[in-house]
Formats: C-alpha cells, sequence, structure tokens
C-alpha cells in the first residue's frame, strides 16, 4: 500500500515534467522556431533585398568599359497567395496555367526554398508587362517588382577579359554559405568572375508595410531595421582600350591571339582572342539562349584562347634554347654549325632553308636556321657530364620551365592552360628507360614536337628578354577602388636560371632577326625593336604564323606575342600585326597604311586550310 507522502511526492513529479515540458514548448516556439514569427511578419510586411550596384569597370586611361542598368523581377512570397486572379495574372504575363504550375512546381523544388521567402518568378520584366504590372499589383497578393541592376558594356572588345554575369546555380549558393539566393546574379566568367567579390558591394534589406491588398503604406518604423546597401567597388584594369580594339580589328577574320605585356609591371596591356563575341549577348532575357548558341558554334568563340591554348611555338623557341646552351656552358657567341639544306641526327633529317653556311650564333638566330639549333639541342642532351639521358634532359626542362612554360602563370582570369613541356618519364615511357637519346626527340630543339605554350607564355616569355631575365607575373587588374592592386604575387620578381650576362647576344640577334632578318616587315623607323619569327607545324592544316618581340630596345614599353592560326610564316601574318600594335602603342599612329589595310581586308577563316606553300611543296621550315 503507497502512503500519502509517496502520492505527493508522485503528482509534484507529474506537474512539475509537465510544466518542463511546456516551457521547453514555449522556449522553442518563441527562441529557436521563428515560423510563427515570420507568419505573423508576412502578413504585413515585404522584406525586400536592396540589391547594391555592381562595381564599375574602366581600362587603365579612366575609359568606362563596363556599367550598370536598371531591370525589373516579379519576385513572390509563396506563403501569400491567396484569392489569386490566376487567369488575370496569366494574361498579363503572358503565359499558360500550366507554365504557372511548372514554375511554382520548379520554385518548390529549389535549393533553400522557404514558402516564407520571396523568390524571383519571372526575370527582367518589359518595360510594357511591369507598367502593366504596376497598375494592377493589388490584384495579385504576394507578388512585388524588385529593381536590381544588369551589366552594360559599352564596347564590344575585350568579351573574354570582361567576361559576364549570370543566374547562380545550387552549387554556388551553397559554396556562399548563404550569401547567394535563388535567382540572384554572380561573376560567370572573365574579370566578373575573378573580382565577384570586390565588384558585387553588400545587400541591403528593406522592411516595406502592405495592407491586405497588397499596397505599399512605407518603411517599417521609418526604415529603423532597413540595413543600407553598399554598392561595388570600382575596378581600373591594366588594358589601353585603344590597343585593345585596334588589335581586335587587324585580327577579324582570324583564328588566333594578340598578348601585350608591360615588360617592367607585369600588367596586360591587350589580349585579343578570335574569334569572339559581342559580350552584350549575356545581358538581358536572352542571355540563355545566347550563350547556347555560342556554345555550339563550331568557331569556339567562347574559348579563350591567349591563355587557354597550348601551340608549338616553332622558331621563336630557339631563343630560349640559345639562352639554355650558353647557360649549360655548350654553346657561346663564336660557336658555328654548319647547315646543308638542314641536318641529319641519326635516322632523323630535318629541312632548313637556303641560307649561307656555317653560321654562328647570332646569326644563327637571325636567319633562324633549323640545323643549328638541333645541334645546340643535341649537346645540352648528350652532355657527358651528367650520367644518362635522363638527367640531361630533365636539367634543360628545369630551364625551359623557370621561363614561365608548362605551368600556370597565375593570372588573375579563370580559365588559364599550363601548355606543356614533356618529361623524361614520358619519353622513357614509350622508348624505354636508357634507350633514348638527343636524336630521338630532336624536335624539341626547333619548338616542335610535343611542346605547347599559350599566347600568354609566349608574351611573358618576351617580356623575360626585355628585363635581361625576370617576369612578373602578368595580371589584368591594376587598381580596385581607386587604389593600386595590393597583391605581391604582382610584384615579384621571377628570375629565370639562365645568368644574366647571356642575355646580350640573344637580344643583338633578335634586333638583327627585325633589321636584316627573317622580320624586316616589322622594322619601324626611330624604334629599335627585338623580335623573333616562327612558322609552327601544324598536323592538322596549315602552319601557324608565329611572332614575339619587345620594344624599344632600351627602357621597354611593350612585349607582344601573335599567333595566327593556319597562316604559314611567322613574317607573313604574325610579324606585321605585332609592328602595327608596337607603333599605335608607342607612337599613335600609323606610319604604313598599306600594310594595315591589307591586315584588315584579309579573311583566313573561310579559306580553306591546307599544310602546303603557295607553290603547293610541303613547309617545312620554321623560321
Amino acid at each position: 500500500m503507497i502512503d500519502s507522502s509517496t502520492k505527493k511526492i508522485t503528482l509534484y513529479i507529474i506537474f512539475i515534467s509537465v510544466g518542463f515540458i511546456f516551457l521547453i514548448r514555449l522556449f522553442w516556439l518563441q527562441v529557436v522556431d521563428d515560423t510563427y514569427v515570420r507568419f505573423a511578419q508576412n502578413n504585413v510586411l515585404n522584406e525586400e533585398v536592396v540589391y547594391p550596384a555592381r562595381g564599375l569597370v574602366y581600362d587603365r586611361n579612366g575609359k568606362l568599359l563596363v556599367y550598370n542598368d536598371a531591370i525589373y523581377d516579379l519576385m513572390v512570397v509563396p506563403e501569400r497567395l491567396k484569392k489569386l486572379d490566376t487567369a488575370g495574372f496569366c494574361e498579363v504575363l503572358g503565359i499558360s496555367r500550366d507554365e504557372f504550375d511548372r514554375r511554382f512546381e520548379r520554385i518548390k523544388k529549389s535549393k533553400g526554398y522557404s514558402k516564407y521567402r520571396a523568390v524571383i518568378f519571372e526575370k527582367q520584366l518589359t518595360i510594357p508587362v511591369y507598367a502593366a504590372f504596376q497598375e494592377k499589383l493589388y490584384d495579385f497578393t504576394g507578388f512585388y517588382v524588385q529593381t536590381r541592376t544588369d551589366r552594360k558594356y559599352v564596347y564590344k572588345s575585350a568579351a573574354h577579359v570582361m567576361g559576364y554575369i549570370g543566374e547562380v546555380t545550387d552549387k554556388i549558393i551553397e559554396q556562399s554559405k548563404g550569401y547567394y539566393r535563388m535567382g540572384d546574379y554572380f561573376g560567370v566568367n572573365g574579370i566578373e568572375r575573378s573580382y565577384e567579390n570586390e565588384l558585387r558591394g553588400t545587400r541591403g534589406i528593406k522592411y516595406v508595410l502592405v495592407d491586405v491588398h497588397n499596397r505599399a503604406q512605407g518603411r517599417y518604423k521609418d526604415g529603423l531595421f532597413d540595413t543600407a546597401s553598399v554598392a561595388g567597388l570600382n575596378v581600373t584594369t591594366t588594358l589601353d582600350h585603344e590597343l585593345q580594339e585596334y588589335g581586335e580589328k587587324l585580327i577579324a577574320n582570324k583564328r588566333g591571339s594578340i598578348v601585350a605585356i608591360e615588360p617592367s609591371t607585369g600588367e596586360i596591356l591587350a589580349i585579343v582572342s578570335f574569334p569572339t563575341y559581342d559580350p552584350n549577348l549575356f545581358i538581358g532575357r536572352e542571355r540563355g539562349n545566347n550563350y547556347l548558341k555560342l556554345l555550339r558554334d563550331p568557331m569556339k568563340p567562347l574559348f579563350n584562347r591567349p591563355i587557354a591554348a597550348p601551340y608549338p611555338p616553332g622558331s621563336i623557341f630557339k631563343i630560349i634554347m640559345s639562352l639554355v646552351g650558353q647557360q649549360e656552358g655548350v654553346l657561346n657567341p663564336n660557336t658555328t654549325y654548319g647547315c646543308a639544306r638542314g641536318a641529319s641526327f641519326g635516322s632523323v633529317h630535318v629541312g632548313c632553308h637556303p641560307h649561307s653556311s656555317p653560321l654562328a650564333l647570332r646569326q644563327g638566330i637571325a636567319i633562324s636556321c633549323n640545323a643549328y639549333f638541333c645541334n645546340v639541342y643535341r649537346s645540352v642532351i648528350d652532355n657527358r657530364r651528367y650520367p644518362t639521358t635522363e638527367a640531361a634532359f630533365d636539367q634543360w626542362r628545369k630551364h625551359v620551365l623557370s621561363f614561365g612554360l608548362g605551368q600556370r602563370l597565375g593570372i588573375d582570369l579563370p580559365g588559364e592552360g599550363t601548355g606543356n613541356v614533356p618529361t623524361s618519364t614520358y619519353y622513357s615511357k614509350i622508348y624505354g628507360q636508357g634507350h633514348w637519346k638527343a636524336s630521338t626527340t630532336i624536335s624539341l630543339g626547333i619548338g616542335q614536337g610535343e611542346l605547347g605554350i599559350t599566347p600568354l607564355q609566349m608574351a611573358n616569355v618576351t617580356a623575360i628578354l626585355a628585363n635581361r631575365g625576370y617576369y612578373i607575373t602578368p595580371h589584368i587588374v591594376k587598381a580596385i577602388a581607386g587604389k593600386k592592386l595590393n597583391n605581391p604575387a604582382f610584384t615579384q620578381k621571377h628570375f629565370t636560371s639562365v645568368d644574366t650576362a647571356y642575355y646580350g647576344v640573344v637580344i643583338d640577334a633578335m634586333q638583327d632577326v627585325v633589321e636584316r632578318g627573317t622580320a624586316t616587315i616589322a622594322r619601324l623607323k626611330n624604334i629599335i625593336v627585338c623580335g623573333k619569327t616562327g612558322t609552327a607545324q601544324n598536323p592538322h592544316g596549315k602552319d601557324h604564323s608565329v611572332f614575339f618581340a619587345f620594344a624599344p630596345r632600351e627602357n621597354p614599353k611593350i612585349a607582344i606575342a601573335v599567333v595566327i592560326e593556319n597562316a604559314g610564316f611567322g613574317a607573313t601574318y604574325a610579324a606585321p600585326i605585332a609592328s602595327l600594335m608596337i607603333e599605335q602603342y608607342l607612337t599613335d599612329t600609323i606610319t604604313r597604311p598599306w600594310m594595315e589595310e591589307r591586315l584588315l581586308n584579309t579573311d583566313l577563316i573561310h579559306q580553306p586550310a591546307t599544310n602546303e606553300t603557295t607553290t603547293g611543296k610541303p613547309a617545312h621550315s620554321t623560321h
């Protein structure tokens, strides 16, 4: 039998337990779970996101390149949809009832969906539709129009540099840790992507009182709880718009790339890719359709050739071979080699064009002798100071990598490629360790074989030559919010493994190339240009025309690389384009209108590409 004291204790425990459960529930409802608070608030308040204006983009001279334009999105708070005149709504918007239902299904399945949070129902209303909604908004409880900005591009140039903005994906929303919401925009490519955090600004929140008819009644508590948006920071690029636009005119109707760098700073003056596209195709309601059209275009206009396309460098690589050979002690300015329309290395024969023989280093560069630089390569790889071919090759590769090849340089644009500098392991897998030597890979000595170099890397090598042995990482942004970009990566000097003393004879020879060698077409009056032509053999068609140069010789202001696909010799198209670009940048004038006119009127894209010269004979030379 239970005594009375035990009954009392039991009752006390029951009452205390029930009370404790109620307290926990009240705490959950009032503090932890904000569902009911949101329900009450959303019956009288609209929580509207105030989107900041993205930062503007300028060129190095203060010319505006990218600005903002107002757009209007139709927003909906799903929980507030009561007695909606669906037929009238669909009529104003110009959609069917089935489409209306499909959109709500997509909204409900989207990441981060909440029936209490406003989401986009229709993006970028046209002005007539926007006006119609403003007149009838009181009939459509739960809907309101929100203003934000979209990008406008002043010029059609530099599309691959500027990039574009687009709607966030579920993955981006998740990675942003709550910053982005469904329907938000972010930088997808180019500067818009690389500097998204600086350009996007900070969103604000505005609380607006609405009546039962969905009509705004003013700010809640006079805006006491509102947070102001903060506009994005303006970005000043390193680009010279005039030079960029001029380069795009010269390369029009030709597949290829132009990259121009200021050697002393690593600032990119122009970076041209063709085929290209109008960046304004990525604004407005048709951006998605336009993207798909460009993506399917066989010309690949979205492909950023200057930073991603690896080309065989051809004879411009002879410049690097000249430096590596000297550094390895197997070459000096007086070293001579003969050439009889080429030379044989084991079972491999390398052809060359007619010229005097034998040649020393300076003449070998100026005339671009294939036999000479194959011999230089062989002397490096077969050097007896190394115990094996693999060890000598690894040392050669180490030197080549120090010029920024075979790796990403670190440009502040997405999508940079590495190019390719083959490894000894690669060849040992093919031929067997200890069963290959210099003659096996002899084509590397003249920039062929498995070598792949991006136009950006080519221009960077030219900057190294202009600086006599070092480069600063190429970059596209100069200042943010008017303050010089404070990024140590864009001020540090990267030195090659070749001593400065060995650059003199090479630069002398590069001057000879332009003044009396294979690139006399690039010669300028009163400006010393140092350059090197290349004809990169292409297994898929006609050879590529390649040229790089810097000018003036003393205190260089511009280093440039040009690649024109399927265009033949380096002096045919690449050298004239580079020469005109140099003249335009340094003098702001063009003294050879005949050359300019020829390039502007040349269409190489719609001509059949063959691997033959104008004589119909195979093109073997890489000068």
